[in-house]
């Protein structure tokens, strides 16, 4: 028996599941899933179950009319929310065409690309993630409002934060499925919430940040309430980021993240659709401490890239991306662009604070500088990068 399979098997006794869901992502990063029975896992694992390409976003050009879903074994969580008898089991998938190839638009399979590149060149990346949210109530017929959750502001504390309770709900469930919150705090906004998570490698963060939104919405849902990941939820107050940490190390351990920041530098324009991919991800540059320009400095104030070093570790923060974003293709371009940064020994530009080159101010600026990118054609393929600058 195929060790995978067998270890799915194992939790699916050992948990008492009575139901697999088999989770994967649009070409959005929205989690999609289709629930089988415990004993369609071992066909699953060899063969895939089929679904409908035609009625997955991103996955509708592709030549193929089904694809196949294979379960990774390594992300094998039960949803603490659902029942203790008869539980629930979460895997990711992988997705494959019928002849059993890697399916192109697949971001998780683009990532797993990129990674592979990184380790044939003995770099090393590592990903951490602060993610806002707002909590918005709901009315009597459930219906959702434009009212915050409460009027607290930055780190706040109750009774001003009424969202205490529901973080430490939040990352008690993300902790029972496997994955490491560190720090939660009331945001600067009325209702505004962040979480943040330790790093990992690429692959285990961009699972963790898709498990997160699903728990954060979740948990919202079951206490009466809505969570809102969009860049700009309430118009005069500051909107939601999604700042990435990165770390970068080679095989014998010497620190490229400086050599990784300035090749991001050299390319967010070009990524940017891919990072904000909404339009209204654009009224949100500018906006309070959001950035809305190339620049960087070890202030952390409202600059694209914050760099800071602890403990002999160089921490490179880029803060420009959005929640909306698919953390996969996100994950992908920074790891090319970090790779182009350090194989060129391209150095940092004089500490730019309060100046350097504009990032794109409407989505269709931004899609026209992808479509006519190179970096982004040499990445990702054609009908994914058509689906992102069509506007």
């Amino acid at each position: 028996m195929d060790n995978g399979l067998e270890k799915i098997l194992e939790f699916i006794e050992e948990e008492d599941a009575k139901f697999i869901r088999l989770a994967f992502r649009d070409a959005y990063g929205i989690q999609k899933n289709i629930s089988v029975m415990p004993s369609e896992i071992a066909k699953a694992c060899k063969f895939g179950i089929p679904i409908n390409a035609r009625e997955i976003a991103g996955f509708r050009d592709s030549e193929e009319s089904s694809l196949y879903l294979k379960p990774d074994p390594t992300t094998m969580a039960v949803l603490p929310w659902r029942p203790d008898s008869g539980r629930v089991i979460r895997l990711f998938c992988d997705v494959y065409t019928a002849s059993g190839e890697n399916f192109s638009q697949d971001s998780r399979y683009i990532l797993k690309d990129a990674m592979e590149k990184a380790k044939k060149a003995g770099i090393n990346f590592k990903f951490g993630s602060e993610a806002e949210f707002y909590l918005f109530k709901k009315d009597d017929e459930g219906n959702v409002t434009d009212e915050p959750y409460d009027n607290g502001g930055y780190m706040d504390i109750a009774p001003l934060d009424k969202g205490e309770n529901i973080r430490r709900e939040i990352c008690l469930t993300i902790e029972k499925m496997g994955l490491t919150p560190e720090r939660s705090h009331h945001e600067r906004g009325p209702g505004q919430n962040e979480i943040d998570f330790h790093y990992g490698n690429p692959l285990k963060a961009a699972d963790q940040m898709t498990t997160f939104k699903m728990v954060v919405n979740t948990v919202a849902d079951r206490n009466g309430l809505v969570a809102d990941f969009s860049p700009k939820p309430i118009k005069d107050k500051p909107g939601n980021g999604y700042h990435i940490n990165l770390y970068v190390n080679d095989d014998n351990g010497e620190d490229l993240a400086k050599y990784a920041a300035a090749g991001i530098m050299e390319k967010i324009r070009e990524m940017t659709v891919f990072m904000n991919p909404a339009s209204d991800s654009y009224s949100r540059f500018g906006s309070g401490t959001a950035p809305d320009r190339v620049n960087w400095s070890e202030t952390g104030d409202t600059e694209l890239i914050h760099i800071d070093n602890y403990m002999g570790k160089t921490r490179v923060e880029l803060r420009s991306p959005d929640a909306l974003s698919n953390p996969y293709l996100v994950y992908s371009l920074l790891i090319h662009a970090g790779l182009y940064g350090i194989e060129n020994k391209i150095e940092l530009p004089a500490v730019n604070d309060e100046k350097g080159q504009f990032l794109p101010q409407s989505k269709k600026e931004a899609a026209q500088i992808a479509g006519e990118s190179n970096f982004i054609k040499s990445i990702l393929p054609e009908e994914l990068i058509k689906i992102y600058t069509t506007v």
